[in-house]
């Protein structure tokens, strides 16, 4: 059973740092959380690091202009990892080839520039996919359409043997009331498919990784059970968090609202909660309806 709790400062000072997930938990696509923000806030006035960990497919500066833009003041966090920096240091290193067919949206190009902390990057050409050699996969085309609309591409990709790099491993994002498709429910098409995706974002090690480099940067080097993770998504923030070994707060309010039946600014029900991770078989620490 998971304790719910009522704030996070109820167990703030128990751990050095938190790795805070973004959509869902700082914020809804369209505006930031002031809850989450201050919550935030309070815990780095106590000494807590925050690093934003999120499986946004793009470089960490795109992802902190955009979260300034939603409200998510600088002062609330210390350091970003994405799942887009963690996938493009494979992609420079040659994970699927120098041709690559890429999949996303146009603000997701900025994933083809080679990060600075890749020495003598592969040089890397986009083409189209009968041309290619791997797929970057950053999201859907777009994102409201289901993941059967790629099979076509998706088959002729399998005959030729590509792998598919998956940049955010998320399934689907709530963006104010509306539900959108994300990379990892394309990347999961093409495994059962049967083709291969490599994933780098949660709840897979290298984002991880990443976020430990974060935190080594600003001067911390925290053991395991002084760091804790905060997110919505119960295959991907949880599950992340039980692979690492780390403690967990789950955000009930995010995408599981409805099975763990939390109302809007409220908690989740302790028995819809229990029947939810049984199901799941995946257990956080603690649970808490919205961050605060």
């Amino acid at each position: 059973m998971a304790q719910i709790i009522q704030g996070f400062a109820e167990i703030a000072d128990r751990y050095d740092a938190a790795f805070v997930d973004l959509w869902g938990c700082m914020h809804n696509g369209l505006r930031a959380f002031p809850e989450a923000v201050a919550a935030m806030t309070a815990y780095r006035e106590r000494g807590g690091k925050v690093i934003l960990v999120t499986n946004a497919p793009r470089p960490r500066a795109s992802v902190e202009a955009q979260i300034e833009r939603l409200g998510i003041p600088r002062e609330s966090w210390d350091a970003i990892a994405t799942s887009g920096d963690a996938g493009r240091v494979a992609l420079f290193q040659g994970a699927v080839g120098n041709l690559i067919w890429f999949m996303g949206e146009e603000r997701d190009r900025v994933f083809l520039e080679p990060p600075r902390i890749v020495q003598n990057p592969v040089p890397i050409t986009e083409v189209p996919l009968d041309e290619a050699e791997g797929i970057v996969c950053c999201g859907p085309f777009d994102p409201f359409a289901h993941p059967d609309v790629n099979r076509p591409g998706f088959e002729l990709a399998i005959a030729k043997g590509l792998r598919l790099l998956c940049a955010n491993p998320d399934l689907v994002v709530d963006r104010g009331e509306s539900r959108e498709w994300c990379a990892g429910a394309l990347a999961r098409l093409y495994e059962e498919m049967g083709g291969e995706s490599l994933y780098f974002g949660k709840p897979h090690a290298p984002i991880y990784d990443l976020a430990r480099r974060r935190l080594s940067q600003i001067g911390l080097m925290p053991p395991d059970d002084k760091i804790i993770c905060v997110g919505d998504g119960i295959l991907t923030d949880i599950a992340g968090a039980v692979g690492e070994g780390l403690d967990s707060l789950m955000i009930t309010g995010g995408l599981a609202a409805a099975e763990t039946r939390t109302t809007p600014g409220g908690q989740p029900d302790q028995g819809a909660l229990d029947a939810y991770l049984e199901v799941e078989r995946l257990k956080p620490t603690y649970a808490i309806g919205f961050l605060r």
